[in-house]
């Protein structure tokens, strides 16, 4: 029994450090650790990133892993943010990287810049900044070497969320995660919004098609003067406040469509072919 027992302890301490290797200041020559690893979780964030921890907490933050590591006059922090899921992972990297500058392929997503590299794979955001040191300097060959070191370590899927392909490509000028309040909507709890020279289209998630079905219904009656329209399982149009020209649909456990169009009709239409790429 004692021998089971600790073949139990052997087991769980070695995946401890496995959820842990890839913080190491040794995966480049000559970084050093500095200073204890830190660790926080929701309740005290706030200790660390001060007023900027809503910015993580709303991406369904769970807890944060880091370390700092000195060559010379340089120091990296290093931190590795466990969000709920992989889409809020990336809703968080999308919401941080500056949009401008290109997407680099690291795990589902990542942005290099010459002081700074971020990416997200699987649940996890990671963020790797030059906090001391000469302002103006380069540091991209040491920020890229720890990412290439760290990415691989860190499990998860490397691809991005899967509803940024279903929405029409045409006209299209950016689309992101949105973690609360859909169109400003808090029946539409999160989703995705992609914003066009001329409207912008939604996609919604909800637990299942029986959930799906419930936020259709409230949604329907919230707008008055709404009419039935012909898209997906059930769907409507209406002229809003604020929203304009409206049309919401649901595919599934999918909540859909678009706004800010001139009529409802155009944003029925548009919706049409948004069905048609949601699986």
């Amino acid at each position: 029994m004692r021998g089971v027992c600790l073949l139990f302890a052997l087991l769980i301490g070695t995946g401890s450090a496995g959820a842990q290797d890839y913080l190491n200041c040794q995966f480049t020559p000559g970084w050093e650790q500095t200073g204890p690893k830190r660790q926080y979780a929701a309740d005290n964030l706030y200790e660390y990133k001060d007023g900027g921890a809503e910015g993580y907490l709303v991406y369904s933050f769970m807890h944060m892993q880091g370390i700092d590591c000195k060559r010379g006059e340089v120091t990296l922090s290093i931190d590795v943010s466990e969000m709920g899921d992989a889409d809020m992972a990336y809703g968080m990297f999308a919401a941080n990287r500056d949009p401008n500058l290109p997407i680099a392929k690291i795990g589902m997503g990542g942005q290099v810049m010459p002081q700074s590299l971020s990416f997200a794979k699987g649940k996890y955001f990671v963020e790797i900044v030059e906090t001391d040191g000469n302002p103006s300097s380069n540091q991209t060959a040491a920020l890229q070497a720890f990412a290439a070191k760290m990415e691989p370590r860190i499990e998860g899927r490397d691809t991005p969320p899967a509803a940024l392909d279903w929405f029409l490509k045409d006209g299209l000028t950016s689309s992101r995660l949105v973690p609360e309040s859909v169109l400003g909507l808090r029946l539409l709890k999160h989703g995705y919004l992609a914003k066009y020279k001329q409207g912008q289209a939604f996609i919604a998630l909800e637990e299942s098609p029986e959930s799906a079905a419930e936020v259709m219904k409230k949604l329907r009656e919230k707008f008055e003067g709404s009419t039935p329209a012909a898209v997906g399982d059930e769907a409507f149009q209406v002229k809003a406040p604020y929203l304009d020209g409206l049309c919401v649909f649901r595919k599934g456990r999918y909540l859909a469509g678009y706004a800010n169009l001139p009529d409802p009709a155009e944003a029925t239409t548009q919706s049409v072919k948004l069905a048609a790429r949601i699986p």
